[in-house]
């Protein structure tokens, strides 16, 4: 690392030989692909796996009298505490856990290797995307429903839709969203799905219901064809409409089943896995939920931990793990 550069580990700013010349950082991210009926991806990040910070480096006595043992029992302080510690240098600023501090005592000096768990990378900036997400596929498939609905002139389809819209604008947002808020929307959908495809088997029969090429009849008077020809035509456009309108709900049931088919993943130190579900969720009994699927038994954890959390269920919530 160049003079210039500044290591501090909680209290602790590294000094000449203390600081190494090279130290390791990011890691992997743990992604959900899917792909959605349209064309479009939505790409869950599940939480980023961050790789240990590790470095290696000299305790010399310092200018100020401390000797190296001084120097290496102030982590070994920090290392025996457990405690979580800020790491810094350069831009780069980590929330971390002290895993391993291994110093080897000799005469004048002390060699020693470190190795940290990142439980949070302070120097990135929230993930902003201007990328279609869910959200603006669903919103989207709806705004094209609710504009051929209109054109439909149907008012018992236009009521079903009202509330299909109103679910849907009752969701802040439908990544992460748990099981009983897809429910909320998909309920509706449903019922507007099963009257628009009822509807397309009515305008089927109208048209079979001719049984000759454009409906025209040589032996009638020539006004009566037309009005059959016009029924045709209105029932042939009232079908592309109804048509259109299930394919659209319709990607909006799959991709809303989509999206609350995924976790994340997240590492603290220490704590329980009632405070986290309380976090996660909003409700702490939640944390069975946690609890089996990390096959955890315990709720109370010990040291740096990885935790996958599920998408939210609220029908399996009781507080107590089933056997």
């Amino acid at each position: 690392m160049s003079n210039d550069i500044t290591l501090v580990l909680g209290d602790f700013t590294f000094q000449d030989m203390e600081v190494p010349e090279v130290i390791g950082f990011g890691g992997a991210q743990a992604l959900s692909v899917k792909k959605l009926l349209g064309g479009v991806r939505v790409i869950d990040a599940m939480g980023i796996d961050y790789r240990p910070i590790e470095w290696s480096g000299v305790f010399f006595p310092t200018q100020d009298g401390e000797t190296p043992l001084d120097r290496a029992e102030s982590i070994q302080s920090m290392k025996i505490a457990g405690q979580p510690v800020l790491l810094s240098w350069d831009r780069l600023l980590l929330n971390v856990l002290i895993r391993v501090f291994e110093p080897d005592y000799r005469f004048a000096r002390i060699p020693y290797r470190i190795s940290c768990e990142v439980l949070q990378d302070l120097t990135l900036p929230d993930d902003i995307s201007d990328e279609p997400d869910a959200d603006d596929l669903i919103n989207g498939d709806l705004n094209s429903a609710n504009t051929l609905t209109a054109a439909t002139g149907d008012s018992t389809l236009s009521g079903l839709m009202n509330s299909v819209s109103t679910a849907v604008s009752n969701v802040k947002t439908f990544v992460g969203a748990s099981l009983s808020t897809v429910a909320s929307v998909l309920q509706p959908i449903h019922q507007a799905v099963s009257y628009v495809t009822s509807t397309i088997g009515t305008v089927d029969n109208i048209l079979a219901s001719v049984g000759v090429p454009a409906g025209v009849l040589p032996s009638i008077p020539v006004l009566q064809n037309v009005g059959v020809f016009s029924s045709i035509v209105n029932a042939t456009t009232l079908q592309v409409q109804y048509t259109q309108i299930g394919f659209l709900l319709g990607r909006m049931q799959t991709n809303l089943n989509q999206i609350n088919s995924s976790g994340r993943v997240i590492t603290v130190g220490g704590g329980n896995l009632f405070d986290i579900a309380a976090k996660e969720y909003g409700n702490a009994s939640a944390w069975t939920q946690i609890a089996q699927a990390n096959k955890l038994s315990d709720p109370t954890l010990a040291g740096v931990t990885t935790l996958i959390i599920p998408p939210y269920n609220n029908g399996t919530s009781g507080g107590v793990l089933s056997s």
